[in-house]
């Protein structure tokens, strides 16, 4: 499960972080998959933090187009 506090910034340079490793072979096979597998995790959470503030952001500026409801 991620972590609470982890923010979209974060997550994104540690995302950028595991691909560099892996296209420059830095790491080893015996860590591949827990990498592979982290990164995953990361890419859901980018995933769902935009579509969070997506809906988020489309709620406000509809409120704003609407102030009557």
């Amino acid at each position: 499960m991620m972590e609470e506090k982890l923010t979209y910034e974060a997550a994104k340079s540690e995302l950028t972080a595991i691909s560099k490793e892996i296209e420059n072979e830095e790491i080893s096979v015996d860590q591949l998959a827990s990498k592979v597998k982290r990164a995953s995790e990361l890419i859901e959470f980018c995933q769902t933090k935009l579509k969070n503030t997506e809906a988020e952001v489309s709620k406000i500026i509809s409120r704003m187009d609407n102030p009557e409801n």
